[in-house]
C-alpha cells in the first residue's frame, strides 16, 4: 500500500469518528435529557430549600443523565421499525444503519449501570428505586408493548416522564411524601396535554407508523377535549404545591399565569381552523410552562422571596 492512499483512509477514519461519536450521542436524545433534567434539578430543590450539598446534586444530575440516556437508546432500538415509517425519525442512527443494535444495546446498558451505581453511591435506596421503575416504566411497559397496542399508552409513558422531578426531590428527602406525590401528578397531568399536541401536529406520521394515540385512533376533536381536561385538572394539582406551602409566592403566581394561559389557548383550539399551527402552540406553552415552574422552584431555594 503507498504512502497516499495510506494517507487517505487515515483521513477517513479521522472524518468517521466525529460522526460516529455524534450517532452515539443521538441515540440518547439529549434535548429530553436536558428538559428532564431541569425538572428534577426544580424537585431537588423544592426539597433542600436551601440546604445544598454538592455531592448530592451531581449525583443527582449525572445519575439521571445517564439512565434517561439508556432509556432513551434502548428505546431506539425497539422502535427502529417504526422510525423508519416517520418522517420526524427516519433519519435516526439505528434506521440509517450507521449504529448497530449492538452497539445501541451496549452503550444502553453501560449508561444505566453507570447511572444506578451514580445515584447508589450519592442519594439513597429510595431514589435509586424510582429511577429504575421510571427506566422500566418507559423502555418495558411503554416503548415494548403500550405504544404500539393502545391509545393509553400516553398514559403509562407519562409515569416515567413523571420520575425526573421525583427523583430530585426524594434524593433528598429519602421519603416519598406528600411533596413527592404532588410532584408525581403535576408532571403525569401536564405529560398529557403536552402530548397529544405532539400527537395532533405529528398526525400523519403516527398514522403511517399505526401507532394508535388518541387523535389517531378517536379523533382530533375528541383529543382537544382530553387536552383541555387535563389542562383544568393541571391548574389545581399545580396550584396546591404552592397553597401547601411547600413552594412559595413567586412559584403560585407563575403556576397560575402560565397554567391559564396554557387553559386558554386549549378553548382557543375550538374556534381555530388550523389543527396543526395550534397544536405546535399548545406544545410550546407547554414547555415553557413547566420550564418555568422548575425554574421558580429553584429561584425559591437559592434566592428566598418575599
Amino acid at each position: 500500500m503507498d504512502h497516499a492512499s495510506s494517507a487517505h483512509q487515515h483521513d477517513d477514519r479521522l472524518t468517521t469518528m466525529p460522526s460516529r461519536r455524534q450517532d452515539l450521542l443521538e441515540l440518547t436524545k439529549p434535548g429530553i435529557i436536558g428538559g428532564n433534567l431541569i425538572a428534577a434539578i426544580g424537585g431537588y430543590f423544592l426539597a433542600a430549600q436551601g440546604q445544598f450539598d454538592l455531592m448530592t446534586f451531581a449525583a443527582v444530575l449525572l445519575g439521571i443523565a445517564l439512565i434517561i440516556g439508556s432509556a432513551c437508546a434502548c428505546n431506539n432500538v425497539i422502535d427502529r421499525d417504526i422510525d423508519a415509517l416517520m418522517a420526524r425519525t427516519r433519519h435516526r442512527p439505528l434506521v440509517r444503519g450507521s449504529v448497530s443494535i449492538t452497539q445501541a444495546l451496549g452503550l444502553s446498558a453501560l449508561l444505566g449501570v453507570c447511572g444506578v451505581v451514580c445515584l447508589a453511591l450519592g442519594t439513597n435506596g429510595l431514589t435509586v428505586a424510582l429511577a429504575v421503575i421510571g427506566w422500566g416504566v418507559y423502555v418495558g411497559i411503554y416503548s415494548l408493548y403500550m405504544k404500539r397496542h393502545s391509545e393509553y399508552g400516553t398514559l403509562v409513558g407519562s409515569l416515567s416522564g413523571a420520575m425526573p422531578p421525583v427523583v430530585g426531590y426524594c434524593a433528598v428527602t429519602g421519603t416519598f411524601d406528600s411533596g413527592a406525590i404532588a410532584l408525581l401528578v403535576i408532571f403525569c397531568l401536564w405529560q398529557m396535554p403536552h402530548s397529544y399536541a405532539i400527537a395532533i401536529f405529528r398526525y400523519a406520521d403516527y398514522q403511517r407508523a399505526s401507532i394508535p394515540v388518541l387523535p389517531v385512533v378517536r379523533g382530533i376533536k375528541t383529543a382537544k377535549h382530553h387536552i383541555l381536561g387535563y389542562i383544568v385538572a393541571f391548574i389545581p394539582a399545580s396550584l396546591a404545591l404552592g397553597l401547601a406551602s411547600q413552594a412559595g409566592l413567586g412559584y403560585l403566581c407563575v403556576a397560575l399565569v402560565m397554567g391559564c394561559y396554557w387553559l386558554y389557548l386549549a378553548l382557543r383550539g375550538y374556534r381555530l381552523t388550523d389543527d396543526v399551527r395550534w397544536a405546535k402552540q399548545v406544545f410550546g406553552v407547554s414547555i415553557l410552562t413547566i420550564t418555568a415552574m422548575s425554574l421558580v422552584m429553584v429561584l425559591e431555594a437559592v434566592v428566598p422571596l418575599a
